[in-house]
């Protein structure tokens, strides 16, 4: 199979933060490998800026470090990491003072794609942009790709889309949510919207109910002090997750043009009704025989933050009217895994009777580990004695059902980042779709701080708290299990 690229134009790419942990693990080992793969042209270049002492021999090494660190070997091959190293050079700068301003000036074209990657603290995003502009370093056209959090409520999402506002347009501001530039993500709105298959069942008529898990294993480690500050709701829900749920939900764009997907989305996001305190529930995990409870790890014993949450949203319009969305997400759990399970329902009426090992058909949409597609149908047992049935997968796993190539799946922030070079804000957040986002989670929020409720503690290597059990159980259903 030959993949087809779309071609990038020259390009200057400053990382703001370019010394940090996003640029280490995610950004540059990212660009290398798109330029490994003849993705990134021979005359771009990407300019690290930070508070850091350094010049552009110490941040070539610091890059080269770090694509040793987290890109497989096979692809270190050759000179291809010296080659790419070249196209580096660096800028000791002070984001809210006058130092190096001027020499970053200096360094970057003024006739090339610019982008400026703010992979730095909210609270710095304004001072950047102002200085973008008052040194004339920003063309007219120059993007800029600014990380979460966008603000921990609507009026902090508001201020702060306001300081942007202030100077740059709406389209040159890319609102980067790594979810979104997964591979199983883009693929299922290809599946939903390239196959007639789906369509006349994607309904509450044919569906039962959709869950959506993000599962991890590990605990908050370094960001203790942050995520006391955000948890579960604000860190993952606002975003990631309703990014997934809009996804599953929302009607077809009129084409695959951004302000189209966005529209659309943003209609789910609105129709979201209110969540009863009842259809919530908020753990944190407690300590395990050899590892630190929650309020050990962000060092706050009096911590009320959740470090898990479930619970169930509601759509009202005519398409989902019905039909549950149930959400959870949640650390120190049993596996690590991203999977979106829609559950269809069962036939009317069974023409097998009460046969045994009978099950609803559901499609799985795993967006890690083993990022790919599963469909479980229900076939005769083979061999004599009756009709059995058993459940069978469909399964495209994009690594055997691509080959080679398919194996070699980049990663979330390589495919974003060359869509910031090419203009294609797709796979972006908008603003206005940020703050309506807020206003569902705002009151979830205010409404457990109010009544003083307190997460409910579950064991590390668990699947959360018990209480989420019967947040399925009482309507009838159960969570799938959380495995890799």
């Amino acid at each position: 199979m030959v993949s087809r690229v779309i071609p990038v134009e020259n390009f200057d790419l400053v990382v703001f933060g370019g010394t940090g942990d996003l640029a280490r693990r995610k950004i540059l080992p990212g660009l290398f490998r798109r330029y490994a793969g003849g993705h990134i042209p021979d005359a771009a270049r990407i300019i690290g800026a930070a508070r850091a002492e350094m010049d552009d021999a110490a941040f070539r090494a610091f890059a080269g470090a770090a694509i040793a660190e987290f890109v497989d070997e096979d692809k270190r091959q050759g000179d291809m990491v010296e080659r790419f190293l070249a196209h580096l050079g660096y800028v000791q700068i002070d984001a809210t003072g006058e130092r190096g301003w001027d020499r970053l000036k200096a360094a970057v074209r003024p006739e090339v794609v610019q982008a400026f990657y703010f992979s730095v603290a909210p609270t710095l995003f304004g001072e950047l942009a102002e200085r973008l502009h008052r040194f004339e370093i920003a063309r007219p056209d120059a993007r800029i790709v600014v990380e979460k959090p966008f603000g921990r409520d609507r009026e902090t999402a508001r201020a702060l889309n306001a300081t942007l506002a202030s100077h740059f347009t709406e389209d040159q501001i890319y609102r980067i949510d790594h979810y979104l530039g997964k591979e199983t993500v883009q693929n299922l709105m290809a599946v939903r919207f390239a196959n007639i298959l789906f369509e006349p069942l994607w309904n509450a008529r044919h569906v039962d109910h959709v869950q959506i898990t993000v599962a991890e294993t590990v605990g908050v480690g370094g960001r203790g002090a942050y995520y006391d500050k955000s948890g579960a709701m604000r860190d993952m829900v606002q975003n990631h997750m309703m990014q997934l749920l809009c996804l599953i939900a929302m009607e077809a764009p009129y084409k695959f043009d951004p302000a189209a997907v966005r529209d659309e989305k943003l209609k789910v996001i609105h129709a979201l009704q209110p969540v009863h305190p009842d259809e919530i529930v908020r753990g944190q995990y407690r300590a395990g025989r050899t590892e630190p409870a929650y309020a050990q790890d962000v060092d706050n014993p009096a911590s009320t933050t959740e470090s898990y949450i479930a619970l169930k949203a509601s759509i009202a319009n005519w398409r989902w009217k019905g039909t549950p969305f149930y959400l959870r997400t949640g650390k120190k759990l049993r596996a690590r895994a991203s999977e979106i399970a829609v559950v269809f329902k069962e036939v009317p009426h069974s023409i097998f009777g009460e046969a045994e090992g009978w099950r609803e058909n559901i499609l799985s949409i795993r967006l890690q580990p083993n990022e790919g597609m599963t469909l479980s149908v229900m076939i005769k047992e083979p061999g004599p004695g009756g009709m059995r049935l058993t459940e069978v997968p469909l399964d495209m796993s994009f690594a055997e059902a691509l080959g080679a190539e398919g194996a070699d799946i980049p990663d979330a922030y390589e495919r974003l980042i060359m869509d910031v070079i090419r203009g294609n804000q797709t796979l972006f957040m908008r603003g206005d779709e940020v703050e309506a986002a807020w206003a569902w989670v705002d009151p979830i929020i205010a409404g457990w701080e109010a009544r003083g409720d307190r997460p409910k503690p579950y064991d590390p290597g668990s699947s959360g708290p018990e209480d989420a059990l019967m947040l399925l159980h009482r309507d009838g259903r159960r969570w799938r299990e959380i495995r890799e």
